[in-house]
Protein backbone atom coordinates (compact mmCIF):
# COMPACT_ATOMS: atom_id res chain seq x y z
CA UNK A 1 0.00 0.00 0.00
CA UNK A 2 1.75 3.27 -1.11
CA UNK A 3 2.05 6.05 1.74
CA UNK A 4 -0.40 8.36 -0.05
CA UNK A 5 -3.20 5.83 0.22
CA UNK A 6 -2.33 4.92 3.75
CA UNK A 7 -2.67 8.57 4.52
CA UNK A 8 -6.05 8.98 2.93
CA UNK A 9 -7.61 6.13 4.97
CA UNK A 10 -6.66 7.65 8.23
CA UNK A 11 -8.85 10.45 7.39
CA UNK A 12 -11.70 8.35 6.51
CA UNK A 13 -13.77 8.27 9.48
CA UNK A 14 -16.56 5.52 9.51
CA UNK A 15 -19.57 4.74 11.62
CA UNK A 16 -19.01 1.01 11.12
CA UNK A 17 -16.30 0.49 8.79
CA UNK A 18 -16.84 -2.84 7.47
CA UNK A 19 -20.15 -0.74 5.91
CA UNK A 20 -18.50 2.38 4.67
CA UNK A 21 -18.07 1.47 1.19
CA UNK A 22 -22.09 0.50 0.62
CA UNK A 23 -23.06 3.19 3.02
CA UNK A 24 -21.11 5.39 0.20
CA UNK A 25 -23.34 3.78 -2.67
CA UNK A 26 -26.64 4.38 -0.97
CA UNK A 27 -25.77 8.07 -0.24
CA UNK A 28 -25.00 8.56 -3.88
CA UNK A 29 -28.11 6.22 -4.62
CA UNK A 30 -30.26 8.43 -2.14
CA UNK A 31 -29.33 11.98 -3.95
CA UNK A 32 -29.69 10.77 -7.30
CA UNK A 33 -33.19 9.50 -6.16
CA UNK A 34 -34.01 12.46 -4.98
CA UNK A 35 -33.10 14.73 -7.77
CA UNK A 36 -35.13 12.54 -10.35
CA UNK A 37 -38.22 12.89 -8.06
CA UNK A 38 -37.84 16.75 -8.21
CA UNK A 39 -37.67 16.46 -11.69
CA UNK A 40 -40.48 14.15 -11.83
CA UNK A 41 -38.71 11.16 -12.94
CA UNK A 42 -38.64 7.58 -11.45
CA UNK A 43 -35.03 5.69 -11.12
CA UNK A 44 -34.68 1.74 -11.47
CA UNK A 45 -31.43 0.13 -9.99
CA UNK A 46 -29.78 -2.08 -12.04
CA UNK A 47 -29.03 -5.21 -10.24
CA UNK A 48 -26.21 -6.80 -11.91
CA UNK A 49 -23.68 -3.58 -13.66
CA UNK A 50 -23.72 -6.00 -16.77
CA UNK A 51 -23.67 -2.85 -19.28
CA UNK A 52 -21.76 -0.89 -17.13
CA UNK A 53 -24.48 1.42 -15.57
CA UNK A 54 -26.05 1.30 -12.45
CA UNK A 55 -29.06 3.07 -12.51
CA UNK A 56 -31.80 4.16 -15.27
CA UNK A 57 -33.20 7.25 -14.85
CA UNK A 58 -36.85 7.38 -16.58
CA UNK A 59 -38.79 10.82 -17.33
CA UNK A 60 -42.54 9.96 -18.22
CA UNK A 61 -44.25 10.81 -21.22
CA UNK A 62 -45.58 14.08 -21.45
CA UNK A 63 -48.91 13.12 -23.79
CA UNK A 64 -50.59 9.80 -23.28
CA UNK A 65 -48.98 8.18 -26.35
CA UNK A 66 -45.09 10.09 -26.25
CA UNK A 67 -42.59 7.79 -25.73
CA UNK A 68 -40.64 8.26 -22.20
CA UNK A 69 -37.26 10.02 -21.88
CA UNK A 70 -34.37 7.51 -20.50
CA UNK A 71 -30.65 8.31 -19.30
CA UNK A 72 -28.49 5.50 -18.30
CA UNK A 73 -25.75 6.40 -15.45
CA UNK A 74 -22.70 4.91 -13.80
CA UNK A 75 -22.09 6.08 -10.19
CA UNK A 76 -19.05 6.70 -8.43
CA UNK A 77 -18.29 8.51 -5.12
CA UNK A 78 -15.19 9.33 -3.62
CA UNK A 79 -13.78 11.17 -0.33
CA UNK A 80 -10.27 11.88 -1.98
CA UNK A 81 -11.45 14.43 -4.05
CA UNK A 82 -12.74 17.92 -3.54
CA UNK A 83 -13.90 19.83 -6.31
CA UNK A 84 -12.82 23.57 -6.49
CA UNK A 85 -16.25 25.33 -7.72
CA UNK A 86 -13.45 28.32 -8.35
CA UNK A 87 -11.98 25.89 -11.24
CA UNK A 88 -13.66 24.77 -14.40
CA UNK A 89 -12.97 20.98 -13.48
CA UNK A 90 -12.06 18.33 -11.23
CA UNK A 91 -9.66 15.27 -12.12
CA UNK A 92 -11.69 11.69 -11.88
CA UNK A 93 -9.64 8.40 -12.17
CA UNK A 94 -11.96 5.49 -12.97
CA UNK A 95 -10.75 2.54 -11.04
CA UNK A 96 -11.43 0.39 -14.34
CA UNK A 97 -10.77 1.32 -17.95
CA UNK A 98 -13.95 -1.29 -18.51
CA UNK A 99 -15.81 1.87 -16.77
CA UNK A 100 -14.51 4.17 -19.22
CA UNK A 101 -15.04 1.91 -22.33
CA UNK A 102 -18.90 1.18 -21.54
CA UNK A 103 -19.62 5.44 -20.77
CA UNK A 104 -17.64 6.41 -23.88
CA UNK A 105 -18.92 3.84 -26.47
CA UNK A 106 -21.69 5.34 -29.29
CA UNK A 107 -24.78 4.52 -28.30
CA UNK A 108 -28.47 4.20 -30.26
CA UNK A 109 -30.41 3.65 -27.36
CA UNK A 110 -30.24 5.29 -24.09
CA UNK A 111 -27.63 7.66 -23.58
CA UNK A 112 -25.00 6.76 -20.69
CA UNK A 113 -23.37 9.51 -18.22
CA UNK A 114 -21.35 9.47 -15.44
CA UNK A 115 -22.27 10.67 -11.95
CA UNK A 116 -19.54 11.28 -9.35
CA UNK A 117 -19.91 12.45 -6.05
CA UNK A 118 -17.70 13.70 -4.01
CA UNK A 119 -17.84 12.90 -0.38
CA UNK A 120 -16.52 13.72 3.12
CA UNK A 121 -14.44 11.46 4.54
CA UNK A 122 -16.31 12.06 7.92
CA UNK A 123 -19.81 9.39 7.75
CA UNK A 124 -21.47 11.04 10.42
CA UNK A 125 -20.87 14.42 8.70
CA UNK A 126 -22.60 13.36 4.96
CA UNK A 127 -26.50 14.95 6.33
CA UNK A 128 -27.35 17.45 8.72
CA UNK A 129 -31.48 17.53 9.63
CA UNK A 130 -33.48 19.91 11.06
CA UNK A 131 -37.41 20.75 11.57
CA UNK A 132 -37.27 22.12 8.05
CA UNK A 133 -35.54 19.87 5.96
CA UNK A 134 -32.33 16.98 5.55
CA UNK A 135 -29.35 18.84 4.58
CA UNK A 136 -27.12 16.37 2.06
CA UNK A 137 -23.32 17.55 2.49
CA UNK A 138 -21.20 17.84 -0.65
CA UNK A 139 -22.91 17.15 -4.40
CA UNK A 140 -23.09 15.44 -7.52
CA UNK A 141 -21.44 16.61 -10.58
CA UNK A 142 -21.83 14.83 -14.33
CA UNK A 143 -20.46 14.21 -17.63
CA UNK A 144 -20.95 12.34 -20.90
CA UNK A 145 -18.13 10.29 -22.03
CA UNK A 146 -19.67 9.22 -25.35
CA UNK A 147 -17.35 9.17 -27.87
CA UNK A 148 -13.85 9.92 -25.68
CA UNK A 149 -10.70 7.80 -25.86
CA UNK A 150 -8.32 6.72 -23.85
CA UNK A 151 -5.01 6.06 -24.54
CA UNK A 152 -4.18 2.48 -25.45
CA UNK A 153 -2.91 0.72 -22.34
CA UNK A 154 -4.00 2.96 -19.65
CA UNK A 155 -5.53 0.99 -17.28
CA UNK A 156 -7.33 3.53 -14.98
CA UNK A 157 -8.43 6.47 -17.03
CA UNK A 158 -9.00 9.36 -16.34
CA UNK A 159 -11.44 12.09 -16.93
CA UNK A 160 -11.72 15.96 -16.02
CA UNK A 161 -15.51 16.76 -14.83
CA UNK A 162 -16.88 20.33 -15.40
CA UNK A 163 -17.62 21.64 -11.82
CA UNK A 164 -20.28 23.88 -13.54
CA UNK A 165 -21.89 20.01 -14.18
CA UNK A 166 -23.33 20.03 -10.93
CA UNK A 167 -25.99 17.41 -10.55
CA UNK A 168 -29.49 18.64 -9.70
CA UNK A 169 -33.31 18.47 -11.11
CA UNK A 170 -32.40 21.69 -13.66
CA UNK A 171 -29.59 19.68 -14.82
CA UNK A 172 -31.51 16.21 -14.92
CA UNK A 173 -34.18 18.17 -16.90
CA UNK A 174 -31.86 19.75 -19.64
CA UNK A 175 -29.99 16.69 -20.11
CA UNK A 176 -33.19 15.04 -20.78
CA UNK A 177 -34.37 17.72 -23.12
CA UNK A 178 -31.61 17.38 -24.74
CA UNK A 179 -31.70 13.62 -25.30
CA UNK A 180 -35.46 14.34 -26.29
CA UNK A 181 -34.84 16.82 -28.70
CA UNK A 182 -31.88 14.15 -30.12
CA UNK A 183 -29.07 16.28 -29.21
CA UNK A 184 -25.22 15.98 -28.10
CA UNK A 185 -24.71 15.87 -24.26
CA UNK A 186 -22.13 17.92 -23.97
Amino acid sequence: MTEQKKARQVNIRPVIESSFTECMEQLQEGYVFAVAATAGCTVEVTKRDIYGTDIRIIRPAAEVNGEEITVLAQLKNTTTVRPDPQKDFFSYQLKKREYFDKLAMPRRGPKAILIVMATTPVQADWTKGSHESLELQYCCYWRSLEGETAADGVKSPTVRIPTANVFDASALTEILDRLDREEELV
